[in-house]
């Protein structure tokens, strides 16, 4: 068990080596760092130790970081009550659904060759494992998810914000908040300040009943259209990003040196069971003011930045703002790897400024879903300020770039944030990074297109490959170049050429092996955990295919019930193959009494199409079926025929239409390829028009 003492000596004493000397890489890393000679201890057996550019380079990126600032040390270990009692906590499943013993090796008086300095810092201020006070009345429980969990003192109970990702994480921090702190005094409110899984997915962790949610005992709330966006953001492209997840969130990396170390707004999510309660008031207004529970609380609705729903609070009579996930100790995402719609950096900007102006001038605590509070009303402006610039910058100054010629494929090597936002630890890049936000703001305003005639229909890469192979010599030549480009510390010219071979010859394994030992030493290179996690999960599917560990959960019930009919219904027309549908047309009925929703559903032309509040009049089949019932088809937990067989399920018309549709549906693989020859996708052609359309639940 760690105690509190030691738990205040670890991390004193990483703000004391970080206060001496941030940049002084591992001398000894270099003695084996040899091109071609696999690490003892690495994770992988193929795995290589950090080259001499490597380390190096790594030398000169933090050689000008503000590693005497350390203030982010002693906020962090403000308020600190107790650390949680066990380093791992057991999933309803049996597997551990937190595991903390994994990370302790960041608590070692050392530097890494293999970890960017600025990300082993952040790393080391994440293993902030406990309850803490931010002020009298509010509390949080940080480091046990990838977000914290807050708690705040009401008349007649606590209020919850942002309940992490999963119930077992959420029952154990509340477990220690109670012990500690809560009096043994009720839940009254939960308050989700926005969208993504991981500010919501632990609700059922508090042990609510849904009765006294339904009367109003207990209030669940959040931003206008909170439910619309939570399911519809990670359901059509929701395989995809699962897969993307991969790399973005190194989701079956070990955590290790040399492989994942943090994921910057905080650790791993938990890998337990997530659930959602719909909200039972809604936060409408621009700026709407009222209590909960006896604290009067002014929330500040601040749409498509972060999230696409959004709300800060602020509590006035105890001076403290809470920021949601608009302001952390990071420079978020404006374009996420993962995947998404991409975000409003000015919106994003102009928001914290009235945040600022509102708020920010009379706080003494700002503190937000992440990291730790700030103190202070001069450290409070000092940050939004700062955060609002970031944004603005970034936005203003790429677009400046763009006007001058500068495209998407260029602006990442142009575009700089100033020198003193790059001095502010809180505007570092260790969730978004200036890099592929940059070609996001180019992508949000003028899409992917370069204005080069010769990209307007490119050829895919891997029908041009063999082309550049034949050009370039054939794949001796580009291998032998390719380790020269490697040994000589060209890790982005090596991995250009490297590519174009790997595409052309997927069972080239010297090539492929090559391009991953040029992927591991970038990813050892970069500060932003995203891109550090990508290219090290590349290495590892080129030398070894793609991992089959388990993964979270896709569906979980009540983000099922939470879809609408017609956003399932969508979803059915994108897992429709087309190829399958040529010559397949009829007209459906769908109506659910229950919820008096009518749906006219049509086939044609390979396109599914359906539309709210319409039946046809002589429709080909027709089907009735409480929404309710509905659900269990969505889930796969009961079968049409067994639904029609039990009378919950009523069709006329030619039946066997639906077994048609059901033999054009597909139930995508989550593992899909991303370098030909890793793995041989299978596509599972679904039993079930309706089974299986399971949203995502995906964080950030």
């Amino acid at each position: 068990m760690t105690t509190r003492r030691d738990f205040l000596k670890t991390v004193s004493a990483a703000s004391a080596a970080f206060a001496v000397s941030g940049q002084n890489l591992l001398e000894a890393g270099a003695a084996h760092a040899q091109s071609g000679t696999p690490l003892a201890g690495h994770f992988d057996p193929k795995g290589k130790a950090p080259s001499p550019s490597t380390i190096e380079a790594l030398k000169r990126s933090s050689a000008n970081l503000p590693f005497a600032d350390v203030r982010d040390f002693e906020e962090l270990k403000k308020g600190f009550i107790a650390p949680m009692p066990d380093l791992k906590i057991k999933a309803d499943a049996g597997h551990d659904a937190v595991d903390m013993e994994r990370f302790q090796f960041l608590n070692e008086d050392r530097e890494f060759d293999s970890i960017h300095p600025s990300m082993l810092r952040i790393a080391r201020l994440n293993n902030n494992y406990g309850l803490y006070e931010v002020i009298p009345g509010i509390y949080q429980v940080r480091g046990v998810d990838l977000s914290d969990i807050t708690f705040v003192r009401g008349k007649t109970g606590w209020i919850v914000f942002d309940p992490l990702v999963t119930a077992e994480a959420v029952r154990a921090a509340t477990k220690l908040f109670q012990e500690k702190i809560g009096e043994g005094r009720p839940i009254t409110a939960v308050i989700y300040s926005h969208t993504h899984g991981d500010h919501w997915g632990g609700v059922r962790g508090l042990d609510l009943k849904d009765e006294d949610v339904a009367s109003g005992k207990v209030q669940i709330i959040a931003p206008v259209d909170f439910m619309d966006f939570t399911v519809a953001e990670n359901v059509y492209a929701g395989n995809a990003m699962n897969r993307r997840l991969f790399y973005q969130y190194g989701l079956l990396l070990p955590v290790a040196p040399h492989g994942f170390v943090t994921q910057g707004l905080g650790h791993k999510i938990s890998a337990g069971t997530a659930g959602l309660i719909a909200p039972t008031r809604v936060v409408a207004e621009a700026i709407e003011e009222f209590e909960v529970d006896g604290v009067r609380m002014i929330f500040q609705n601040t749409p498509n930045t972060e999230a696409p729903r959004e709300m800060n609070t602020y509590f006035p009579d105890m001076k403290a703002l809470w920021m949601a996930e608009n302001v952390t100790a990071t420079l978020h995402n404006i374009y996420t790897l993962r995947g998404a719609q991409v975000r409003d950096p000015l919106r994003w900007s102009k928001y914290i400024n009235e945040s600022l102006h509102r708020f920010g001038t009379e706080a003494d605590v700002m503190f937000a879903s992440h990291h730790w509070p700030r103190w202070g009303n001069e450290r409070i402006q000092e940050v939004l300020r700062d955060q609002r610039d970031l944004y603005a910058h970034m936005n203003n100054q790429v677009l400046h770039l763009a006007n001058q010629g500068v495209t998407i494929n260029q602006v990442h090597n142009v575009y700089q944030l100033p020198q003193a936002l790059q001095q502010k630890w809180h505007c570092r890049g260790y969730h978004g990074s200036p890099e592929h936000n940059a070609r996001g703001v180019i992508q949000r305003y003028l899409g992917f297109w370069d204005c080069n005639p010769a990209t307007l229909i490119p050829l895919s890469p891997e029908a041009s490959a063999p082309v550049y192979v034949e050009m370039m010599g054939g794949a001796e030549k580009i291998i032998t170049r390719g380790k020269a480009l490697h040994d000589s510390g060209d890790y982005l010219m090596a991995s250009e050429i490297l590519n174009k071979l790997v595409l052309a010859e997927p069972d080239n394994k010297p090539a492929r092996e090559l391009l991953a030992d040029v992927f591991e030493q970038l990813g050892y290179q970069q500060e932003n955990p995203g891109l550090r996690n990508s290219f090290l999960s590349g290495a590892y599917e080129l030398r070894n295919g793609i991992p089959q560990g388990e993964t979270a959960s896709s569906s979980s019930p009540d983000v099922i019930r939470a879809m609408s009919t017609e956003l399932f219904l969508n979803f059915l027309a994108i897992r429709m193959d087309s190829r399958k549908a040529e010559g397949l047309e009829f007209t459906m009925n769908l109506a659910t009494p229950d919820t008096g929703e009518t749906f006219l559903i049509e086939l044609r032309s390979a396109t599914l199409t359906n539309i709210s509040g319409y039946q046809a009049e002589k429709p080909d089949v027709a089907m009735i079926i409480n929404r309710a019932d509905l659900e269990q088809l969505m889930m796969g937990t009961e079968k049409l025929e067994q639904q029609v067989a039990s009378g919950k399920a009523k069709i006329t018309g030619d039946a066997s239409l639906l077994m048609k549709l059901a033999a054009t549906m597909v139930d995508f693989d989550p593992r899909f390829e991303v370098f030909p020859g890793t793995a041989a996708p299978v596509q599972v052609v679904a039993n079930e028009p309706f089974e299986a359309a399971s949203g995502k639940v995906i964080a950030e």
